[in-house]
């Protein structure tokens, strides 16, 4: 029968890229850590890892056995939280990845709620810009903005949110203060997402009720963060597309324009995606329904 210590230990070997770093993380020797792992691989008769005076690597049958330790150490985490549970109400530890500007505004507030609620629940946000994977990075929920790309985890819809082309009176200053069609739109000096493969291509609705393509030119300037893209445009950089949640103060206080406010740019999603497991744990469930709950209220 697997330890599953021993799978925690090789885990975090991986995670931390050492036998030191990982001791260090689990508060044990690195003497402890070396001979756990010789015994797991020892008792499934592989190696797991390759060993070097400077790092070390995973073998093809490591890099097999780790994916399903991560799935393996979370079902049995759930399993357990799912039990204390029942006799304490949540506990353990409830981890979530957002975009730092949706988390910054909606839900790191909703998590402060929500921990009030289950104070015995540990709770780790992560910012990031990047897609950092689920399983992987050990997160219990991902919230991801826009629209879904195809994907093996089970995803929530949240909310929707329209999007916005915005510019500052600096940078429309030539234009009179206003784009005077889609055509001039295209050709105006753009900052887009890099993050996204067509930023700057969308099936937009016009006044008279007509759908049409709406394709700008490349972008000048380019960021890897929704933040970024506000700061350039608020700078008068040029023309940003950004979800009306953030923009809408800038646009009501007259730092920013909304162009063309008569056309409509698809709205877009908010999803939570969590693990496709085979126990989703309770805790994930709640908050889940309770993001959905004080988001829509």
């Amino acid at each position: 029968m697997l330890n599953l210590q021993r799978l925690e230990m090789f885990v975090a070997v991986v995670a931390a890229g050492s036998f030191t770093a990982a001791a260090q993380t689990l508060g044990l020797t690195k003497a402890v850590v070396s001979f756990n792992i010789k015994q797991l691989e020892a008792e499934l008769g592989v190696s797991l890892l390759t060993r070097t005076t400077r790092r070390i690597a995973m073998t093809d049958a490591g890099e097999r056995f780790y994916q399903r330790c991560l799935q393996l150490l979370q079902d049995a985490e759930s399993v357990l939280d799912d039990v204390r549970r029942d006799h304490a109400g949540f506990s353990g530890l409830l981890r979530i990845t957002t975009t730092p500007e949706y988390g910054a505004r909606v839900v790191v507030s909703a998590l402060a709620a929500f921990t009030a609620l289950h104070p015995q629940l540990r709770i780790q946000h992560v910012s990031s810009s990047s897609h950092d994977d689920l399983i992987s990075g050990r997160f219990d929920v991902a919230i991801r903005l826009g629209q879904l790309a195809d994907s093996s985890h089970h995803a929530a819809l949240i909310d929707h949110f329209a999007i916005f082309p915005v510019a500052s009176a600096a940078y429309l200053q030539p234009y009179g203060g206003q784009m005077a069609d889609l055509k001039q739109l295209e050709q105006a000096r753009w900052i887009a997402h890099s993050r996204l493969a067509t930023p700057l291509t969308w099936q937009v609705v016009t006044p008279a009720g007509e759908t049409v393509l709406f394709n700008a030119n490349s972008p000048m300037l380019t960021a890897d963060s929704a933040a970024s893209l506000l700061a350039f445009a608020l700078s008068g950089a040029g023309v940003a597309l950004l979800p009306a949640w953030l923009v809408q103060e800038d646009i009501a206080a007259g730092r920013l324009t909304l162009l063309l406010p008569d056309h409509r740019f698809p709205q877009q999603g908010i999803y939570a995606l969590y693990p496709n497991t085979r126990h989703v744990p309770e805790k994930v469930r709640a908050f889940i329904d309770f993001l959905q709950s004080r988001v829509s209220g």
